[in-house]
């Protein structure tokens, strides 16, 4: 798969290296041939906030043939994007391409006319500004990114890392995106939003965090009733207290915490085990086949039994 990554004067370096750092690393661990190639409104060297030339940029017409395109950021004036990055990223996207905007990146996205009426995710910072120029937007502070299937979203600096790896999670499968967030050092998947970091001091954890410790302990018992009186008493807290806690650390509610863990083992297995899906949904805590399709249709929009047939034993040639 080819994906061009646009590259501007004035880009950190954080941002530009994420989704060649995440895609890239799909390619180095064998999963599948996976090409990151980096493009700009010209070819030749940009020179980054930092202060530093990065060489190896292409024209534009390198996209021409790109699978997915990344706006991995954007100005921070927040400046209306030029015609011609408008007009590529439409004919990509008309020609079946994924687009993806990542922090201030969805401000392109938008101007390009790829979200009218959609719900979107930016930095917070951009809020304002991304609603008052795209007011058919729905501004959505309370996820990490937003996958339309066709254009991505995702919030501000590191949430980058979690749309990428989503990216790799949906076209290779879960097991792909452990492998590739492993090898990075980086959690395969983080629920919640940025709302709990708007105009808002963050709070220091001590070494010994009861939350963490919960989670920690949560993850290893996932075949047993995982009530919210049963995590509170874990952590020696009352349930209210764990709760307004929880919700604080992760910026989900306990139940919907455990869902998803409960949901990503399920894909775990379904990918590299051999297990019934009966046994699967009793080894996940789900009880019952009928609860574990029903939370997989909510959160997957498909069977277990259809992508079991989709990502085991998988070719690497995507």
């Amino acid at each position: 798969m080819r994906i061009a990554i646009y590259a501007f004067t004035g880009i950190t370096m954080f941002h530009l290296s994420v989704p060649q750092m995440v895609f890239d690393e799909v390619a180095r661990q064998g999963l599948a041939p996976w090409q990151t190639i980096l493009f700009s409104d010209d070819s030749g060297p940009i020179a980054t906030a930092e202060g530093y030339q990065i060489t190896g940029v292409s024209g534009p017409e390198v996209a021409s043939d790109a699978e997915v395109v990344v706006v991995p950021s954007w100005y921070d004036d927040g400046r209306p994007a030029g015609q011609d990055l408008r007009r590529l990223l439409v004919a990509r996207h008309d020609r079946g391409a994924t687009i993806a905007g990542l922090c201030l990146g969805t401000f392109p996205i938008a101007d390009a006319g790829l979200l009218a009426g959609r719900k979107a995710v930016t930095h917070w910072q951009g809020f304002d500004q991304l609603t008052r120029r795209h007011p058919d937007l729905e501004i959505d502070d309370s996820v990490l990114y937003i996958d339309h299937g066709d254009v991505i979203t995702s919030a501000g600096t590191a949430s980058a890392l979690d749309a990428c790896l989503h990216m790799v999670r949906t076209r290779l499968g879960a097991a792909a995106a452990n492998q590739v967030a492993r090898s990075l050092v980086i959690a395969p998947h983080r629920d919640g939003g940025q709302a709990q970091y708007i105009q808002r001091p963050l709070p220091e954890q001590p070494d010994d965090d009861p939350i963490s410790a919960v989670l920690d302990w949560a993850v290893n018992h996932l075949d047993e009733s995982l009530s919210v009186e049963c995590l509170a008493a874990v952590a020696h807290m009352s349930v209210r207290t764990f709760n307004r806690s929880f919700r604080s650390s992760t910026g989900a509610t306990p139940a919907s915490w455990v869902r998803m863990r409960r949901l990503d083992e399920a894909r775990r297995a379904l990918e590299t085990t051999s297990l019934s899906i009966d046994q699967i949904a009793v080894n996940c805590g789900f009880g019952s086949v009928v609860t574990l399709r029903q939370n997989f249709a909510a959160a997957f929009q498909t069977t277990p039994t259809e992508y079991r047939r989709r990502f085991e034993a998988r070719p690497a040639t995507t």
